[in-house]
């Protein structure tokens, strides 16, 4: 039986990737000046974060229910087995519209195969899972130990992330603006994770160098087998400090690789431009 991977925008993984992979993409919705685009398809992240800086406050929306009534339809006619690793339930309804749709299109073929596992994670955290599993599927991994694997690195995967400016998660009622306004006056740099799919705030240091610097040593913390792993990054447009924090991993940890990616429209439209997020595994994938 064939096997199909379903990932959604907010993994923030190229276009090119799902080209190359083959896997089936659904798009966020990003809304700008009252015109609406699909994430990575009729918008790019670049343009997003260039219309923040001028000042527009792009708002987000999940999946369209449409578009996974079509790709879950074809998975049963084709009478093909599929993994869906979806964007967390606590940022986005799309896992639960996700899974009501599927639900609906048993109704006319029970014998649809397919596993929405509700991530828990965001941008390259989820990305990092759906590569995984992509490469595991390559490799010849049966369905159900690509689906068990999965569900495994979802719940051991590690978000750190700070952002430039505190008034964009002010903006999209991630923070106050009280401590958006005080945060930026004393050039404080918020350090933030993700707890059960949530973003929690960790601590707050002063200046960017010192949060760098304190995402090393909580990946040290936290970390396990860092130098056999592919570490992640993803940024809002600032190519400059993703460099600078991979130099800083490798120097460390000399993982097999650091992937970065720019982070997409659809996340980014909350965490702004200067955003600098890490992922990695807590725990070893035997």
């Amino acid at each position: 039986m064939s096997f199909q991977v379903f990932a959604d925008s907010a993994s923030d993984l190229p276009s090119s990737f799902y080209n190359k992979e083959n896997v089936t993409l659904f798009p966020l919705k990003v809304l700008i000046d009252n015109q609406e685009y699909e994430d990575l398809i009729t918008i790019n992240p670049k343009e997003v974060f260039e219309k923040i800086r001028q000042g527009h406050v792009p708002k987000t929306s999940q999946v369209s229910p449409e578009k996974f009534q079509t790709v879950f339809t074809e998975l049963a006619q084709k009478k093909e087995k599929g993994l869906y690793i979806a964007f967390s339930s606590e940022l986005s309804g799309t896992y639960r519209t996700a899974v009501m749709i599927r639900d609906q299109v048993r109704e006319e073929y029970p014998d649809l195969d397919l596993t929405i596992i509700d991530s828990k994670c965001a941008s390259l955290g989820c990305g990092l899972v759906v590569k995984m599993a992509v490469e595991a599927m390559e490799n010849g991994e049966s369905p159900e130990n690509i689906i068990q694997q999965a569900e495994k690195d979802c719940q051991n995967m590690e978000h750190l992330f700070t952002v430039e400016d505190l008034e964009y998660l002010a903006r999209g009622g991630r923070l106050s603006k009280a401590s958006a306004f005080f945060g930026s006056l004393l050039n404080i740099k918020p350090l933030l994770h993700v707890e059960d799919g949530k973003l929690v705030p960790i601590e707050k240091l002063r200046g960017r160098k010192k949060v760098l610097k304190r995402i090393i040593e909580v990946m040290k913390e936290r970390g396990t087998n860092l130098s056999e792993q592919v570490i992640a990054i993803s940024h809002g447009d600032d190519e400059e400090s993703a460099q600078e924090m991979k130099t800083l991993i490798e120097e460390h940890f000399k993982p097999k690789e650091v992937y970065i990616n720019m982070i997409g429209a659809a996340v980014g439209s909350h965490s702004g431009p200067g955003t600098l997020a890490i992922f990695f595994l807590n725990a070893s994938r035997s």
